[in-house]
């Protein structure tokens, strides 16, 4: 017969894979920043170069 009452786990799981979720958007979101910066500085560099 199944337990009586508010499923184990339900919150706790639900916190961690928020958490799980910002962290991955956080690292995403660095990893494309920094690809920014790095094409910026490749265009600045090939640009002084032209001249």
């Amino acid at each position: 017969m199944p337990k009586k009452g508010k499923a184990k786990n339900t919150v706790n799981k639900a916190k961690h894979t928020r958490l799980i979720h910002q962290k991955m958007n956080k690292v995403k979101s660095e990893k494309q920043l920094t690809k920014e910066r790095l094409k910026a500085i490749i265009k600045k560099a090939n640009e002084q170069k032209d001249l």
